[in-house]
């Protein structure tokens, strides 16, 4: 993953929004969002995609409330080609029962290269978004610590916790923005024959529609995180595509948390790219009630797109 914006109760209704694009090498093998099938006897389910290089995952949910998200910190001079695969720490979270600070503690960032990882435990209840900490690790781009996340909208991409580089900002805009055009009532404070999916689904549209934004930063506003001027030009839109097609950006995401009349649930939408410009988008969604019933879990569905850009 390498950009995600973040809304903790900004809104009654959708009390928790999630969008992100996850960026890498298109030769790198992933599997898209799917329940993983081989967790073993007893283990706690994982909802999420893939790295099948190194086995871990960007944007892991589990039944149980626990959801955490990655990006790497982009800082070439401080990788280590020895360092741990990020992507073990997501599952890692999922997997424990600890506070955010007691597993912090017990997962030294200098295991791995320099990371966010966002922390959370959702409400049991599904009325509010839950507890949310940042873990950073910059490994000397910035200094690492762990911070509570308190309401509003947060962001972050392959720097320090809200830095603001012009995509991050245009996407936190977006989130605002989105929100703040909704009618500040909970669903079940409206009457049954209004709660519908047209606010959910309007709310996906425009947040995908932010984060498939390709224009790159003015000259003036790039970083420099220690790449090439061309890479950071190229680095610098919320949605990526480099002139050989070999990097950009493979999949973008969009999680909203609703509170409805009937009981809140829980919508994850995934919509992985082609590397062609134009071409049709994959997408994946899955509806869970929130919090999740005895029943069986809801199956991933594979949903027909036309050409998305």
């Amino acid at each position: 993953m390498c950009l995600i914006g973040l809304a903790l109760d900004a809104h009654p209704r959708f009390p928790l929004l999630i969008a992100a694009n996850r960026d890498e090498f298109r030769s790198r093998p992933t599997q898209a969002l799917h329940w993983w099938t081989d967790r073993p006897p007893g283990a706690v389910p994982v909802l999420g995609g893939r790295d099948l290089q190194a086995g871990g995952g960007w944007m892991l949910l589990s039944p149980q409330g626990r959801l955490a998200l990655l990006t790497n910190v982009r800082a070439p001079a401080w990788q280590r080609p020895e360092a741990r695969s990020r992507g073990e720490l997501p599952l890692g979270w999922l997997e424990s029962r600890a506070e955010a600070e007691a597993w912090a503690a017990a997962h030294p960032p200098a295991a791995h290269n320099g990371h966010n990882l966002l922390l959370g435990v959702l409400d049991p209840a599904g009325r509010g978004a839950g507890r949310w900490h940042a873990l950073q690790a910059g490994h000397g781009a910035f200094a690492p610590g762990l911070q509570a996340l308190g309401p509003g909208v947060h962001g972050v991409s392959n720097a320090a916790l809200d830095t603001p580089w012009p995509k991050l900002r245009r996407l936190k805009s977006a989130l605002a923005e989105a929100l703040a055009g909704l009618p500040r009532q909970a669903a079940e404070d409206l009457p049954p024959e209004a709660t519908d999916d047209d606010a959910a689904e309007t709310l996906a549209r425009q947040l995908f529609t932010a984060l498939a934004d390709t224009h790159p930063a003015d000259p003036g506003e790039l970083p420099s995180t220690g790449v090439s001027p061309d890479w950071e030009r190229w680095l610098s839109p919320c949605f990526i595509r480099t002139p050989d097609g070999r990097y950009g950006t493979l999949s973008s995401s969009v999680l909203l948390l609703e509170r409805r009349a009937g009981g809140s649930r829980l919508l994850w939408i995934e919509r992985s790219h082609a590397a062609e410009a134009g071409a049709p988008a994959r997408e994946r969604r899955i509806t869970l009630p929130w919090p999740p019933g005895p029943a069986a879990l809801p199956q991933v569905e594979e949903v027909p797109q036309g050409p998305v850009r």
